[in-house]
């Protein structure tokens, strides 16, 4: 607008100053180049009211581009490749194996600012199907909703709000080649059940998650990680109930604890006794000028007379892993895990597991990794792992 009062300005002085060079010529002259420049004054003025309504019309596409973008598709993921080196002590046999152990895709979209959908499509070991070595498998694929800032409400398939790594576990996140062993044969990560999930945020720094969702069904082994169903057609006959309490509000410090129960782990399978079971974790992580320490406890109750006989009631573990950020691109850790899948029968079968190492991150999401495995207790161990893996 400011434009358009500038240009006719203009020409009304230019219209004066032809007036007044005129002046002396007869009147029909002086009318003829009144009726003139009035004309130039109507198309200039025709041609601005044009151009504020292309301007208009710009800042509408451009307003609702803004709009659309906050409801963009996204596609994302990670990998790793793995070589392991260990040794047998007990029988002397060599494990030397290397693996493309995962390809992840991530595809998300936001609906709205409140409403989003999230997936995570995985291959692992590279090939699936007859006598290969592979899966793949739907980790995740829910709807999430923000009701208002306390609550948030997810339906679909989900990880389960339990422990360090299983809701990330991304290679760059984390040290060591593989995932450590307690959190993976005890609770057992990488865990995901369908069903729906809330989460509060009750105060800054203090949430509350709980889930009800499809369980785990175990055979007569008790396995815990062996009763994963992965929801696929998976037996609902018996559901699980989970609830986490999570404190983040001091600088640095992450603590949580995570409760659940299931009536029965075998989903009442025919000739299999009966066991309801409770599984309890808490962990904590602290980090401070570049050195973090991170210590998990986790324990599984299971009520069953099987269980009982085969010494699985009751299965625990914990570690401890403290390590040292030394710039943007080096880091050096120790873990030192225990774990006992047949804790109540004896203590001779708790396995011990120490894996110290480096880490190289090329990039804040591309990551080199190497460390060096002892194993004792009931197993008798050692050699080292290499690994690379990615985020984006």
């Amino acid at each position: 607008m400011m434009m358009k009062k500038t240009l006719l300005a203009t020409a009304l002085v230019g219209m004066f100053a032809s007036q007044a060079a005129v002046a002396a010529d007869d009147s029909a002259e002086l009318r003829k180049i009144i009726e003139q420049q009035q004309k130039v004054l109507q198309d200039l003025e025709k041609r601005l009211d044009e151009t504020e309504m292309r301007v208009e019309k710009t800042a509408d596409v451009v307003e609702a581009s803004a709009s659309e973008s906050k409801s963009a598709t996204t596609i994302g993921g990670y990998g790793e490749l793995h070589y392991n080196n260990i040794t047998d002590n007990k029988s002397g046999k060599d494990k030397k194996a290397i693996d493309f152990h995962r390809f992840v895709l991530f595809f998300g979209h936001e609906f709205t600012e409140n409403t989003r959908f999230f997936s995570e499509l995985e291959i692992e070991h590279a090939l699936s199907g007859d006598d290969k070595p592979g899966e793949v498998e739907l980790e995740q694929a829910y709807i999430e909703h923000d009701f208002n800032e306390m609550f948030t409400g997810k339906a679909g398939l989900f990880l389960v709000p339990v422990g360090i790594i299983n809701e990330t576990h991304e290679p760059p996140t984390f040290y060591g080649v593989e995932r450590n062993p307690v959190e993976k044969n005890i609770l057992p990560a990488t865990w995901w059940e369908a069903g729906a999930a809330l989460n509060v945020k009750a105060a800054p720094g203090l949430a509350f998650d709980g889930a009800i969702t499809s369980g785990l069904k175990v055979d007569d082994t008790y396995n815990i990680r062996g009763g994963r169903q992965k929801v696929a057609k998976a037996d609902a006959s018996d559901l699980a109930y989970t609830a986490r309490v999570k404190y983040t509000g001091v600088t640095g410090l992450e603590l949580a604890a995570t409760a659940q129960y299931q009536s029965d782990l075998t989903q009442s399978k025919a000739g299999v006794d009966t066991a309801s079971a409770t599984l309890l974790t808490a962990h904590a992580i602290y980090s401070i000028k570049g050195f973090t320490v991170k210590a998990l406890y986790a324990q599984w109750d299971i009520d069953g007379k099987e269980a009982e006989a085969l010494g699985r009631d009751e299965q625990n573990g914990w570690y401890i892993e403290p390590s040292y950020r030394i710039n943007e691109s080096f880091g050096v850790f120790a873990r030192y895990n225990e774990y006992n899948n047949n804790a109540g029968n004896s203590e001779d079968t708790k396995v011990e597991q120490t894996n110290v190492g480096i880490n190289y991150w090329l990039h804040e999401n591309v990551v080199f990794k190497a460390d060096y495995e002892k194993v004792g207790g009931a197993k008798d161990a050692d050699g080292f792992n290499l690994g690379v893996g990615y985020q984006f």
